[in-house]
């Protein structure tokens, strides 16, 4: 089975979408010809602003969006010439919560199993419940469950058919931050036993923790694909914090002509951002002690995929003036 797995699993080239206009609107070009690749075994990020195009991007796989141009894959197999067997290679875990309130769970997944053709030996309905963590609520009718439960049932409902590759579309969305955690935990688990996780969220502290590489997509087209570390590393500024053992209330004169920076005093401390190879700590520090301040403590803050992020789509960053 390892030795036929296809090295992505899921591959975009050239894909496309347009959707018609109306008599107030012109049509919306919501995917540009995206060439994308998603390595087999990967925890996947795709992150972008609203409307950059990642839904319709996920719903071309799903079958709910017919593309205009390009090709798809799904685990090496064409979403166009074979759809039913593409299809069954993908779960996807959708923002929605879309499932009929008068099943409890169990007939839920039972009844999806069913849609999919796993026969009644091969299910693993109570497995899945088990995994997430909704055993004791088998036979509670799902109107009767809270939002975060939903939530994890939908993740039970892309999984009943064992696809290879699961795609999660802000599956944390209103989660507490305990069930948020114990998800998590399931998908890397799930990550670990060989299926590829795809994920969209707008919680960027989610996608840096737990993904290996990450495309961020704005305006139909994406703007990076790299693993996370490179990515990290675009951009070319450190902030350094340096706490006086008297707070300052304003930004030394020390401080107020050094080209390439941003200096601003954070909560008594003065935070100097500055690009690598431009200025050095050490000359930082040696300006701040002819301030004749002490220095009680000092810090450097790497950027975050925040930064990233924010630089990528808007031109900007945190702190950037």
């Amino acid at each position: 089975m390892i030795d036929t797995a296809p090295d992505y699993a899921l591959e975009a080239y050239g894909l496309q979408k347009t959707y018609a206009g109306t008599k107030s609107s012109p049509p919306k070009h919501a995917l540009k010809g995206v060439d994308l690749k998603i390595p087999r075994g990967s925890i996947f990020g795709l992150l972008g602003p609203n409307g950059a195009g990642k839904s319709t991007f996920i719903n071309i796989f799903a079958g709910l969006v017919n593309k205009s141009g390009g090709t798809g894959k799904i685990w090496g197999i064409d979403i166009d010439r074979q759809p039913r067997q593409a299809r069954a290679a993908i779960g996807i875990v959708p923002q929605e919560i879309n499932m009929d309130v008068f099943f409890t769970p169990y007939e839920t997944l039972e009844l999806m199993a069913g849609f999919y053709g796993v026969p009644k030996s091969e299910r693993r309905t109570e497995e899945i419940l088990e995994a997430v963590g909704l055993s004791d609520k088998r036979d509670a009718y799902v109107r009767m469950l809270s939002g975060g439960m939903k939530r994890r049932l939908l993740v039970a409902k892309a999984l009943v058919h064992n696809p290879p590759v699961l795609v999660l579309d802000e599956p944390t969305a209103g989660v507490d931050i305990e069930l948020r955690r114990q998800l998590w935990e399931y998908v890397v688990e799930l990550n670990q036993a060989g299926t590829t996780i795809v994920l969209t969220t707008h919680y960027l502290e989610e996608a840096q923790e737990l993904c290996d590489e990450i495309a961020i997509v704005n305006e139909g087209e994406v703007v990076a694909c790299e693993p996370k570390e490179q990515l990290l590393k675009r951009l070319d500024r450190k902030t350094l914090v340096i706490e006086a053992v008297e707070p300052l209330t304003e930004i030394p004169e020390q401080f107020r002509d050094i080209a390439g920076t941003q200096v601003s005093i954070r909560g008594g401390a003065l935070a100097i951002t500055y690009k690598f190879g431009e200025v050095s700590v050490a000359e930082l520090i040696e300006r701040f002690r002819a301030t004749g301040n002490r220095i009680n403590d000092l810090r450097t803050e790497e950027p975050d995929l925040e930064d990233v992020f924010l630089s990528l789509t808007y031109g900007t960053a945190k702190g950037a003036a």
